[in-house]
This record gives C-alpha cells, sequence and structure tokens, in this order.
C-alpha cells in the first residue's frame, strides 16, 4: 500500500532560482528521461496533499497546473523558504530545491516524522547543514523576515534562534544507502558527470 498523504504539511518547491553557473535553466534538465522538477514534484505529489511552487516564473510552470507565488524577498533561497511558509495554508512546510536528481522518499518522510516539538527538522552531512531539503514550521516566519530584512541571505544563520532537530549523517545514511539523496546539480561538468554515472 502507498504511504498516506501528508495534509498537514506543505510540500514548497523553490523554482526561482537563475541556473547562472548552469548556463540554462537547472529545473527542466533531463535525468533518466525526466525533467528534475519533474522528478521533485512526484516525490512531492506521492507524499503531500497540498503543492505549492515559489519563483517569479510561473508562465515556464503554468502547464503543471500547481500554485505558483512569486518570491515576497527575491533573489535567494532563503526568500523563497520564507514565502512558502507565509503562503502555506498548513503549520508545516517541507521545502526543496527543483534540481535534484535522486530525492529520497524514505529521508523526505523520515524528516517529516520528527516534527512534534521542533520548529525545523534538518538533515546534517559531512558537507554541513542541507537547508533545501527540510521541514520548517510557521514560527520561522519572525527571525527569517528579520535576517532577510538585515540583508542576510545565509539559509541557516537564523538557527540558532529556533528549535531543531538536527538528523545526523548516521541517521541518514540508514535511508540514504546510495548517498545521493541531497546531491543537485550546479554546473555543466557535473550534469555531465551525472550522465556518465547513469
Amino acid at each position: 500500500m502507498p504511504e498516506p498523504l501528508q495534509h498537514d504539511i506543505t510540500g514548497v518547491i523553490l523554482v526561482g532560482g537563475k541556473s547562472r553557473r548552469m548556463g540554462k535553466d537547472k529545473a527542466f534538465l533531463e535525468v533518466a528521461g525526466k525533467p528534475l522538477f519533474e522528478i521533485v514534484k512526484e516525490l512531492f505529489q506521492a507524499n503531500f496533499e497540498r503543492l505549492l511552487l515559489v519563483g517569479d516564473r510561473a508562465e515556464r510552470f503554468a502547464r503543471y497546473g500547481l500554485p505558483v507565488v512569486p518570491d515576497i524577498y527575491p533573489g535567494s533561497s532563503l526568500g523563497g523558504l520564507y514565502t512558502g511558509l507565509y503562503h502555506a495554508e498548513t503549520e508545516h512546510v517541507f521545502t526543496s530545491s527543483c534540481d535534484l536528481p535522486f530525492p529520497n522518499a524514505e529521508v523526505l518522510r523520515y524528516l517529516c516524522s520528527l516534527k512534534e516539538g521542533y520548529d525545523a527538522v534538518v538533515p546534517t552531512t559531512s558537507y554541513g547543514y542541507e537547508p533545501l531539503f527540510a521541514l520548517y514550521s510557521k514560527s520561522c516566519l519572525p527571525p527569517i523576515k528579520a535576517q532577510l530584512e538585515s540583508g542576510e541571505f545565509c539559509a541557516f544563520a537564523y538557527y540558532p534562534q529556533v528549535r531543531i532537530r538536527y538528523v545526523t549523517p548516521e541517521e541518514l545514511a540508514r535511508l540514504d544507502k546510495d548517498g545521493r539523496a541531497f546531491l543537485n546539480l550546479n554546473t555543466p561538468q557535473q550534469y555531465a558527470n551525472l550522465g556518465e554515472e547513469s
């Protein structure tokens, strides 16, 4: 049986990136014959009752029939998260960038299962925090807004001000067995390398 849809969490996909390093729109790069955006979208549709796209490119995504809202604070992923939280009709959102070729359903569901008693649930890897495949509550809105209005766009600078459940690399390793859940594509070389691996 499929997992039940989460009705109290909105899936927020950030689609406003400029893809400057890639030189073309990352959302529509294909991996195994499917655009990256659709890979993330299908995972979210299988897990969340509500989806919301955040970015200033509604026309590029109109064919999917999903709500698209423009960034309240344009120019950063943190602004995208703020916009998603602000517009969500649920207390929690699960956010992802649109350029993950291998987003992991088990990791997603595990992070969602830890939300009680926390303002955010954030994976940590050997590279640091993974703020763009994580769960957040509306209680994060005030510190994010204050940070954005101060001109600081770091996606995790406000973390000390909220209650965060950090998910350890050891916890993640049990679910993300091939270690690719948080891989994202930023450059043509990374995209070419991925094609050689698959």
